[in-house]
């Protein structure tokens, strides 16, 4: 391989990386981006004629909340709208407000079936083998029954890191 040759090869390349870094960035999903994605969930989410067989009252709510309080709020937030969690928006794409109408819309099984399978490049892990299927089906019936956006507070994991993160300023001040 010749000089010219070896620049054109590398150079291509090094675009080719170039490009390959800037498409890894994370960044706010375009609306076109946005449309795709809520339409190959609409194709691909499954569940959607699955029957919850957990009873639809106050005790599998809020046993479901349990289970979400130690599984799902490092990203949903205590209350499920994300509140305190200071990466959702940054997230691309964003951590849905589980309370919004496009996310309510979704049947109890595809929220089932969301849960045991996770969504694919969206940050969502799938759960089956972790939690059980009862247990999923009560954290449906809590994500039904969500509380007031803010009304459970701040994750305590946000809250520490939010004091650290002011602690550990206020010792860098020059005095």
């Amino acid at each position: 391989m010749n000089n010219s040759t070896f620049r054109i090869v590398a150079l291509f390349g090094s675009a080719l990386v170039t490009l390959y870094l800037i498409g890894c960035k994370a960044s706010q999903p375009s609306r076109v981006e946005k449309k795709i994605v809520q339409e190959s969930k609409e194709l691909v989410v499954g569940g959607r004629d699955w029957p919850n067989p957990v009873p639809d009252d106050a005790s599998s709510a809020k046993n479901g909340g349990d289970h979400f309080q130690h599984h799902c709020q490092v990203c949903h937030g205590l209350d499920g709208h994300a509140t305190g969690v200071t990466f959702a928006r940054n997230m691309s794409p964003p951590v849905p407000d589980l309370g919004a109408r496009e996310i309510q819309k979704y049947t109890d099984g595809q929220f089932k079936w969301i849960i045991e399978n996770g969504i694919r490049m969206s940050g969502m892990p799938g759960w089956k083998g972790l939690i059980d299927d009862d247990e999923m089906w009560q954290m449906v019936r809590y994500i039904r029954h969500l509380p007031v956006r803010g009304s459970l507070g701040v994750p305590e994991v946000f809250v520490r890191e939010g004091e650290d993160h002011a602690k550990d300023h206020r010792q860098k001040r020059p005095r």
